[in-house]
């Protein structure tokens, strides 16, 4: 029987799987959608969980600033951003993405 981490884990992996190619969403709008409400955080360790070889598109999930909230210049952090170039969300010279026109609607 699943444990409530594990099913937690679940809503939020299924909820990140239905982020379309070349859009973007926030730990924060990925917690409300999967039914809990303003658990960002918990996002945030349930994608860190994922198996190594996951296909669930973990890094179409940025922060609310609309930025990576991998440590900068990381390869976990390039590989992130290396892929949402690759499906069309541009970032600015900042290093944000306008989440109004990316984002997630």
């Amino acid at each position: 029987m699943p444990t409530t981490a594990q099913t937690t884990n679940e809503r939020i992996w299924q909820t990140v799987a239905s982020i379309p190619v070349g859009r973007v969403s926030t730990y924060g709008e990925i917690a409300r959608r999967a039914g809990l409400g303003a658990a960002a955080r918990r996002v945030g360790r349930a994608l860190r969980s994922l198996p190594a070889k996951t296909r669930i598109p973990w890094h179409r999930v940025l922060n609310a600033s609309g930025q990576i909230s991998l440590p900068a210049g990381s390869t976990v952090a390039q590989t992130q951003r290396s892929r949402l170039e690759s499906e069309g969300v541009r970032f600015t010279p900042g290093g944000r993405v306008d989440l109004r026109r990316f984002g997630w609607e």
